[in-house]
């Protein structure tokens, strides 16, 4: 007989994502008893989280975090970009699976391995997910002074990060890793949450349509329900312009960083991001989906490797 899927199962999510389930809203409302105040009963009659309001995402996400990860502070400004956990977290594991080469059962732990987060953000959510998931290390770099002072808060107050993570102020906005990593370094992936809009105006139009489709509001100048300051959210050129940049330049690092990858929220972008990759004869280039909710995007990876010496990266580093 065919077994019964659960109706309250998430299956987008990987299967290793704590969120897969239904929130217990009970068992939230417990670690943040704050949370109790945003939760209200939809048309089915259940209890619901009102996902328009940022201070109810934020309540939730912070929830999310001590139930299941186990972070008792996770605060920082309230203007700074506040993270879904599930989505962040399945990025997450999608890199594991990168590593381990999709053979689940062979994941490297442990702190062997070190991941970039280009953009760690006042959150520091991709190294605190890395971190208690599977024990990597994690440097954290960012343009914004006050996001790295926040960042570096969570992780002196949360002893299972204090000696994972590192933080680093990129201190000229146009590179991705010069400045971050010496010659002599190595990483195993880098990871990055690109700016989606190439400007503030194309974020709020993009936010008035969230914040209809969540409330069915329309908005004169919404507030994001996730957030995020002006760096956080817009870049010159948008998300392809700076991956696109963010390529040209992994060039030069070739040999330091087994896998390069970062999030595409937008399809539409992926024919000429794959036309830069043309331009910096990469060896594999791979595009992973996601989905969370309604929302569908990917990860795209790519490495200079060849075999042999992805070989002998992991037999020396692994």
């Amino acid at each position: 007989m065919p077994t019964k899927k659960n109706p309250h199962l998430k299956s987008r999510l990987h299967p290793r994502n704590k969120n897969r389930e239904r929130y217990d809203l009970e068992a939230l409302k417990t670690v943040v008893p704050e949370l109790k105040n945003h939760i209200a009963i939809n048309k089915f009659g259940a209890e619901t989280i009102n996902f328009a309001n940022p201070v109810a995402v934020k309540l939730l996400n912070k929830a999310l975090l001590n139930q299941y990860y186990g972070i008792k502070y996770w605060e920082f400004p309230n203007e700074n970009l506040c993270p879904p956990i599930p989505g962040r977290a399945d990025y997450i594991h999608q890199v594991a699976d990168l590593l381990s080469g999709n053979i689940l059962q062979d994941i490297p732990t442990g702190t062997k391995i070190t991941c970039l987060d280009i953009g760690i953000g006042s959150s520091c959510i991709y190294p605190i997910i890395g971190t208690v998931e599977y024990g990597w290390r994690f440097i954290g770099s960012d343009i914004n002074p006050t996001s790295i002072a926040a960042a570096q808060q969570i992780i002196n107050a949360n002893t299972v990060l204090s000696d994972n993570i590192s933080c680093i102020l990129q201190t000229n906005p146009k590179h991705f890793f010069k400045n971050i990593l010496a010659i002599e370094d190595k990483v195993d992936a880098t990871i990055c949450n690109p700016p989606f809009h190439a400007s503030l105006e194309d974020a709020q139009q993009g936010t008035r349509r969230k914040i209809k489709n969540l409330s069915g509001k329309t908005l004169k100048t919404p507030k994001l329900n996730f957030s995020g300051v002006n760096q956080e959210l817009v870049y010159e050129g948008g998300e392809y312009g700076f991956i696109r940049n963010m390529i040209r330049e992994s060039k030069t690092f070739s040999k330091n960083c087994y896998w390069f990858t970062s999030l595409v929220s937008k399809q539409s972008n992926l024919k000429r991001i794959h036309e830069v990759f043309n331009e910096v004869d990469t060896t594999e280039i791979r595009e992973i989906p996601m989905g969370t909710g309604n929302k569908l995007s990917r990860i795209v990876a790519w490495t200079f490797l060849t075999d042999e010496e992805k070989k002998e990266w992991r037999r020396t580093r692994w």
